[in-house]
């Protein structure tokens, strides 16, 4: 096994990520302090302080995933470190930047009736659960993992259109528009834990894992005393357990965000019963 270190110095700044993602922190603060003057709701701030920190973190997490550190420990190393980069872009930054995004705004982007139609069909969440387990499942493949290993076009895309189909994904359960809202709180939670179902194939596969499936992962350096298979069952460890690890806790935040909501309205609730009951209270103390 070809043992190696690794530390900043192995690290190299990604300053193609830096320019994207910077570009897109650039234009939502633009957005917020410009457009914000014009287009916010009256007596309303453009953009509450928890969106503002929600998107920015949802950026941080995929600059994290995309640039320092788990670039070159996911391309150059292990695949285990390429799976908690994908669980990065598919199950924490996408919920994070669609939770930031201001109702006005999103109505700016989609005032174009092509960009409203399009985003009101891929976020159906019947086209969104299929979308987005079909690229699990094909960027998983091995011909596509060596492929985008070895190619950084590929790479690119891959990433792309593995971002765009998670942040389908969670359109429903974030619902940032109420006219795209389709979804009940127990519908969102049989939502999740459909989603949390094939992902446990490609999992499998990877978790009980005898040979190498990913030729191109045979040569690379091997770090923290691991080899190719001990990678791939700790890669697929990270997918079953931690992936289902976070669409369960979404599932409990739903379940007792919902059951809130209920007890409050069954509290708020005044039956025919209720007022006859308060008119007699009444009548008995005038007496």
């Amino acid at each position: 096994m070809n043992e190696a270190t690794f530390g900043l110095a192995d690290w190299h700044p990604h300053y193609d990520v830096w320019i994207v993602l910077g570009a897109i922190g650039l234009a939502y603060y633009v957005a917020v302090t410009k457009w914000g003057a014009t287009n916010r709701v009256a007596d309303r701030p453009a953009a509450t302080t928890k969106q503002i920190v929600s998107f920015y973190v949802g950026l941080a997490l995929l600059w994290v995933g995309a640039d320092f550190p788990l670039h070159e420990l996911s391309e150059d190393y292990l695949f285990s470190m390429h799976m908690v980069q994908h669980t990065l872009f598919t199950l924490v930054a996408p919920p994070f930047l669609l939770m930031g995004l201001p109702k006005w705004l999103l109505r700016k982007v989609l005032e174009p009736k092509w960009a409203w139609t399009s985003v009101r069909f891929l976020t159906r969440p019947v086209v969104a659960l299929v979308a987005f387990n079909a690229v699990i499942v094909i960027t998983h493949w091995p011909a596509v993992v060596n492929l985008s290993v070895t190619s950084e076009p590929v790479h690119f895309v891959v990433h792309l259109v593995v971002f765009s189909t998670a942040a389908m994904m969670w359109w429903p359960v974030i619902a940032p528009l109420p006219e795209l809202a389709r979804l009940s709180e127990p519908a969102k939670m049989l939502y999740l834990f459909l989603q949390s179902v094939v992902p446990t194939v490609p999992a499998s596969f990877l978790t009980f894992a005898s040979t190498p499936i990913y030729s191109a992962y045979e040569s690379f350096p091997r770090l923290w005393g691991m080899d190719v298979v001990t990678d791939l069952r700790v890669a697929g460890l990270i997918m079953k357990l931690g992936g289902g690890l976070l669409l369960w806790l979404a599932i409990a935040i739903l379940f007792f965000r919902w059951s809130a909501k209920e007890e409050r309205a069954q509290h708020e609730e005044l039956t025919w019963e209720d007022f006859e009951a308060e008119l007699h209270a009444l009548d008995m103390r005038r007496t």
